[in-house]
């Protein structure tokens, strides 16, 4: 993979698994926070994924739900109220909601997973993404391919992107029936701006991450990350398989395992002389 956003390379040129703590990490429920991206960046994680919704007034906030209700002490639809009103919200009674532009100012060597949630979101990510030039810092993904599409349209470079559900169950389901030549033709139309999977372990009752869909992947030169692991024994097993990137609410264990594999920044193989 080409894109800046994908090369996380050791000091010899090995590219390492991709390490993402989603919504930062925090032990205390304090998602999407800013303390909670310090967190993950004071752990060493180079990647923070997290979510994106604007106010009425067009503010750009990293934050998950379409309402304040379930992790602030505040209430209402963020998409309904000025920005001077969420942000007297506190995450887990705590935190303010950070902005985009706190989070791309103050974390300056942090790249940034942007799931896009709503399409209020549409014009001020992109706004954003421009006002700071921050092309080579930001992954843009939503379940929606469109949405996803509409942000990338708006852009003046490009960007890394992820597939949407429909894209990504398209190519988990056709992948083992149909004849390899007519699969990989279909799936780069389907893919033409794709350049991730970033995908669970599996859809409901349906298996996804095989080591046949990362072949799969591989072949048409896409990545594979996989959401939302926090077991460490699951972690080993996919990084065993040649997944490409794992996101996890567990930081630190994430951190232990690529460190004893060998496959943390600045980190050595087993055995190696430190």
């Amino acid at each position: 993979m080409t894109l800046p956003f994908f090369e996380h390379k050791d000091d010899a040129g090995r590219q390492l698994p991709i390490a993402m703590a989603h919504r930062g990490f925090s032990a205390e429920g304090l998602e999407n926070s800013m303390a909670a991206f310090r967190s993950g960046v004071e752990l060493g994680f180079r990647y923070l994924e997290t979510d994106v919704h604007t106010t009425a007034d067009g503010v750009l906030l990293l934050f998950h739900d379409e309402t304040l209700d379930r992790v602030t002490d505040g209430r209402g639809r963020v998409a309904e109220l000025p920005a001077a009103d969420v942000a007297k919200a506190r995450i887990n009674g705590r935190e303010p909601i950070p902005t985009f532009d706190e989070l791309v100012t103050q974390l300056p060597h942090a790249r940034l997973n942007l799931d896009v949630k709503d399409w209020n979101s549409v014009q001020s990510t992109a706004a954003a993404i421009e006002r700071h030039q921050a092309h080579q810092r930001v992954l843009v993904t939503s379940f929606s391919d469109r949405r996803r599409r509409a942000v990338l349209r708006l852009l003046s470079r490009p960007v890394a992107s992820s597939a949407g559900v429909a894209s990504s169950a398209l190519f988990t389901l056709l992948g083992p029936v149909l004849p390899r030549p007519l699969f990989r033709r279909l799936m780069r139309r389907v893919l033409r701006d794709v350049h991730a999977l970033q995908v669970p372990v599996r859809y409901g009752r349906v298996p996804v991450v095989s080591a046949g869909f990362i072949r799969r992947a591989h072949a048409l030169d896409l990545v594979v990350h996989v959401w939302t692991i926090n077991d460490a024994v699951e972690m080993h097993r996919l990084l065993q398989l040649g997944v490409d990137g794992i996101v996890t609410d567990r930081a630190d264990l994430l951190r232990g395992v690529l460190m004893e594999r060998g496959e943390w920044p600045g980190g050595h193989p087993p055995g190696a002389a430190s």
